[in-house]
């Protein structure tokens, strides 16, 4: 699934969500009812009938809605927030028609929602999943480990819409984090019972254009799906603008994966990257300098 979000707008797309900057990719974003069957995350997937994506595992539909924004309500509490301290998010998401608090939800990878917080000198990165609530909001209990900023994104699907991925920002008071200095980072990875390398094609990835990134796991038994995809990754820019979501482009249980993403602008980029091993989510990071093209 490809969304992006600049300024208040939201535009679906194909096989990633990125938070930012449109990268000027045509794509074809709704499909008459009946015409064909198609994948409401990866859009490039479509089949004569129904069933499901061969990629992603989600449902295939006849007919993808036009892409609006759904507002969502954010708050925290308590207030004031104090580093290391419990917090609670809470999230309502509202029809964009009529404002109404929305209350069906297509589950996408096992899940209604699934949440990612970042802090803004990126060392601290969770992917954890808020709990639907009988008044209609999504709660999600956490800590922030320290104050400053941090970018909470989030990831759902209404009934009848299209995939969302809306970003919102927490400040808790203090003294504030720093915009990190990154550099090429491509070094193996020991994450909690894998091993995780990376190599991209082209070397040298380039914005706007299609980057292949190639990783390689070890040792190579008892990989399983996590969340019903073989893999899960969120790239974000080292100023938190540009997000990007996304599953593996090439998988089949063995111990190389392939992720196609497109990097909106030239920065450098933090990977994070899951897999599951024996029963056993395997986190790892790797930077990712993105050029301009010359």
């Amino acid at each position: 699934m490809k969304i992006w979000l600049a300024a208040a707008s939201i535009v679906a797309a194909g096989a990633l969500i990125a938070l930012g900057q449109n990268t000027g990719i045509p794509q074809d974003l709704s499909q008459p009812a009946g015409e064909a069957w198609q994948c409401p995350m990866d859009h490039d997937v479509r089949a004569n009938k129904p069933g499901v994506c061969s990629r992603c595992g989600m449902k295939l539909v006849a007919g993808i809605p036009a892409p609006v924004e759904f507002p969502v309500d954010f708050a925290v509490l308590p207030r004031p927030l104090r580093p290391g301290q419990p917090a609670q998010l809470r999230f309502a998401i509202r029809d964009p028609e009529n404002s109404r608090p929305v209350s069906h939800f297509e589950v996408v990878h096992e899940k209604l929602f699934h949440l990612f917080v970042i802090s803004q000198d990126l060392e601290f990165f969770v992917h954890d999943h808020p709990e639907f609530q009988p008044d209609g909001t999504f709660r999600y209990q956490t800590q922030f480990p320290r104050s400053g900023l941090f970018r909470v994104l989030t990831d759902f699907y209404p009934e009848g819409a299209t995939p969302q991925l809306v970003a919102k920002t927490v400040i808790v008071p203090g003294a504030p984090q720093h915009t990190p200095v990154l550099a090429r980072d491509y070094s193996t990875k020991a994450a909690e019972n894998l091993h995780v390398s990376l190599t991209t094609q082209p070397a040298q990835p380039i914005a706007g254009t299609k980057t292949m990134l190639f990783f390689h796991l070890e040792p190579a038994d008892g990989l399983e799906k996590l969340l019903g995809a073989w893999g899960h990754m969120l790239a974000g820019s080292d100023d938190l603008i540009d997000m990007i979501h996304t599953h593996p482009f090439l998988a089949d249980g063995g111990p190389e994966m392939q992720f196609n993403v497109y990097f909106p602008r030239p920065r450098t980029y933090r990977v994070w990257v899951q897999f599951q091993r024996q029963g056993v989510v395997n986190t790892a990071s790797f930077d990712v300098p993105v050029k301009d093209l010359e």
